[in-house]
């Protein structure tokens, strides 16, 4: 059975009329609409949880907007799930790949047609590929399987996948993530021919301003779930798409803060290692964090930060450079870490720093479960771990229906207090953290910085990571914005500025 003939008919024209989505009391996305004209290539600016994703779930049939309308080449389209937006020509190629590693390239296109062949006739299925890779702008080898291929021709097959599946209008999550410099120039000056010969449409989440200016006809950023501006891409300077981005709202008052700078406790010097890709390295020159001192590192996801916290808590080797704590160098082995009285909360700690299986008790008893006040030895009683648990849990405020229950059993603020209990309890001169609230209620939120602000009048250096801006001005003492595995700001808090922290965010130093 030989396959379809799977050329493009046209760019697709696309609406949102006054999307809308609500998740209970939280509006995700509030009265967005946006047009995308046919045969554009317009970019999607915005933070980390501005609603970006929110907005292309509801427009691939993910979500179901709360209020609102998409009209697709000028009708109104009813899209209840993903297969109504590919059978009208909508796609998506996500940030990461979704090929299956050991088939071919020919194969894994093949296998992503609905109308695939139970027994496929590769001759004819072949021949077809071949004119279908003719009419293309760039290509892939066929014969080979997935998994060796660089990324850039994973990331070009993706592409591929979409136009021969027959797709208009394609959303790209950010597709340059795992790619070099030079590919991902490569992959979007191809797209961009697409959309210039009016094969297709695309809509890409970015937020790279370079790529913005280099690539896109269009722009609309998204802030906190409101369309505030956007344009001609011709008419604006990577300034105006940052101030849209940060907003000119005043900075947040830093929280009650006391106590002086101390000496420096946590120093990063010339550490090099692979990024999550394995394609590029992250760079730390120089990083001092000094007793009393909360440095906050913001960033949009994807930028090292992830990276950054596996080398100073020992689950990623570093390549080159030297890590030192309290002036000595520190490897984070789990002796070390307890001598030098160094503390986690690694981003998501239900799974992350948790065994969700096992108890409350036991959870809270990982860091002093063979010590007692005496030194070390085997392992401590189950009546005394649990009266430590008792006494953590009443003073952190976790709710647990029982100190027996899986911590898995509680909410998300609770495992971050109970995690939060462990790592606070007894002397703590360095606490590296990551994301502390993220998807926390208010109530949490409030208690966790008040938490994170007590340890740095204490005395304790503090290395926070968040993707939340707000968070970072409220807490820290300093700021610093990675791009692309770098420092690329570096500011007191009192002298920080939305729209400069922006500009670096964007990777445009």
């Amino acid at each position: 059975m030989s396959s379809p003939t799977h050329t493009p008919q046209g760019a697709l024209g696309v609406e949102t009329l006054g999307m809308t989505m609500r998740f209970g009391a939280f509006t995700a996305l509030d009265d967005v609409s946006i047009r995308f004209a046919p045969g554009t290539f317009h970019a999607l600016l915005g933070e980390n949880g501005a609603g970006k994703s929110t907005l292309v779930k509801c427009m691939m049939g993910f979500y179901h907007a709360t209020s609102g309308q998409m009209l697709v080449d000028g009708r109104e389209a009813r899209i209840a799930d993903p297969r109504d937006a590919h059978a009208l020509g909508l796609g998506m190629v996500y940030q990461h790949f979704t090929l299956v590693p050991s088939l071919t390239a020919a194969e894994n296109l093949v296998i992503a047609r609905e109308d695939a062949p139970r027994v496929i006739d590769w001759r004819s299925e072949m021949a077809a590929l071949e004119r279908f890779m003719a009419a293309m702008p760039f290509a892939v080898p066929l014969d080979q399987p997935v998994r060796a291929l660089s990324a850039g021709e994973k990331q070009k097959l993706e592409i591929l996948k979409q136009l021969y599946l027959g797709r208009r209008f394609l959303i790209l999550d950010e597709p340059t993530s795992v790619l070099t410099p030079d590919e991902a120039d490569e992959v979007l000056g191809h797209v961009k021919a697409l959309c210039a010969a009016g094969t297709i449409t695309v809509l890409m989440i970015t937020h790279k301003f370079r790529e913005v200016t280099a690539y896109a006809d269009d722009v609309s950023v998204l802030r906190r779930g409101r369309l505030v501006g956007g344009g001609r891409v011709a008419d604006l300077t990577h300034e105006d798409m940052a101030r849209l981005m940060m907003g000119d709202a005043e900075l947040a008052s830093p929280a009650p803060r006391s106590g002086e700078t101390g000496d420096a406790v946590l120093e990063v010097a010339g550490v090099r290692a692979r990024d999550r890709s394995g394609l590029r390295d992250i760079r730390i020159d120089a990083l001092t964090v000094r007793a009393g001192e909360i440095v906050g590192v913001a960033g949009i996801s994807g930028n090292g930060q992830m990276e950054l916290m596996e080398v100073l808590t020992g689950q990623r080797p570093p390549l080159s450079g030297e890590i030192r704590v309290k002036g000595a160098p520190y490897g984070a082995t789990r002796e070390e870490a307890r001598v030098r009285a160094v503390r986690y909360l690694p981003e998501e700690p239900l799974h992350n720093a948790c065994a969700p299986r096992m108890s409350v008790t036991e959870n809270i008893g990982f860091r002093s479960f063979d010590l007692n006040g005496a030194g070390t030895r085997f392992w401590l009683s189950g009546a005394e771990m649990r009266r430590r648990a008792a006494d953590l849990v009443a003073e952190f405020k976790v709710k647990a229906a029982s100190l027996d229950a899986p911590i898995a059993a509680l909410s998300g603020g609770n495992v971050q207090r109970a995690v939060l209990a462990r790592e606070l309890t007894g002397e703590v001169d360095l606490l590296v953290i990551s994301n502390p609230c993220f998807g926390l209620d208010f109530t949490a939120v409030a208690e966790i910085r008040a938490r994170i602000m007590a340890a740095r009048n204490a005395g304790t250096a503090v290395l926070l990571m968040s993707e939340d801006l707000d968070e970072i001005i409220e807490l820290a003492d300093r700021v610093l914005v990675m791009s692309e595995g770098r420092i690329a700001y570096d500011r007191p808090a009192a002298e920080a500025d939305r729209a400069e922290i922006g500009h670096h965010m964007g990777g445009h130093a």
